[in-house]
Parts: structure tokens; C-alpha cells; sequence
């Protein structure tokens, strides 16, 4: 008999999630971290509604604009590419970038811009991998 009430008392303290407190919801932020989400907080305030003493031009920021990507061309010729792409039977993006020393998008670009010129003719190749071969 004795020991039915001591499992009916250990089971009946408390209540029944007090010994299982790591169970789910948000965990309590170390001091660190709380005094620098607050920091964080109070500069975005400051940004939000600056004070009377600023200047307007600090408190309107330019407008951020939108670069356009660009790719930068080797510092060589066409002459001087197609020098380097010559001894290439089949010129596919991977062997003129290592030909050319740079990387697989510039080489594609300048592949293209070789075709543009008559320079280059396309062999062949699917899905934007082309072949490119020199113009006879």
C-alpha cells in the first residue's frame, strides 16, 4: 500500500510540465544578445525620427540605384584572342576560358561578341553550350 501512494505522490507534484522546462517556445536570449538586439532597436529608432540638429541631406539618403552587371573583357584584341583561340580544333566556353585565362561567363561573352564580328561561326551545341569553330 505504501508504495502506491508514493508513485501517486511523485506523479502528483506540481504541475506536469514543471520538470520538462526545455520543451518547445522561444528560449530565454542570453544578456549579450538581448543588450545587442536592444542597441540594434534604438539606432533603427534614431534613423527612423532623427533629431532637429541634422542636416536635411542626412536625413533623406539617396535613393540606392541599380547597377547593371557588366562583364569586364580580357585586356587583349580580337586579333590577340583569336591568336590564343587558333590552336583550338573545337572552342566550347570551357576551353576558350582557360585559353583566354579568365572565367566560363566573360569567356562567353567574348565568344559571342567574336560571333558578332564574323570572326567566330557556330558549329553546333544545344541548351547554350555552344561550339564555336574559326571562320574558314
Amino acid at each position: 500500500m505504501s508504495r502506491g501512494l508514493l508513485k501517486t505522490q511523485s506523479l502528483n507534484c506540481g504541475s506536469p510540465t514543471e520538470g520538462l522546462k526545455s520543451l518547445g517556445g522561444v528560449k530565454k536570449k542570453s544578456l549579450a544578445s538581448m543588450e545587442k538586439s536592444q542597441d540594434s532597436q534604438e539606432t533603427a529608432q534614431e534613423q527612423e525620427a532623427p533629431s532637429k540638429g541634422k542636416k536635411a541631406k542626412e536625413q533623406k539618403a539617396a535613393p540606392q540605384q541599380k547597377r547593371q552587371l557588366s562583364f569586364l573583357p580580357p585586356k587583349m584584341s580580337d586579333a590577340e584572342a583569336m591568336k590564343s583561340l587558333a590552336p583550338l580544333k573545337a572552342i566550347t566556353v570551357y576551353t576558350a576560358s582557360r585559353a583566354l585565362g579568365v572565367n566560363a561567363s566573360v569567356a562567353t561573352s567574348v565568344l559571342k561578341e567574336l560571333e558578332a564580328k564574323n570572326m567566330l561561326q557556330r558549329a553546333g551545341g544545344f541548351s547554350g553550350h555552344g561550339v564555336w569553330s574559326l571562320k574558314s
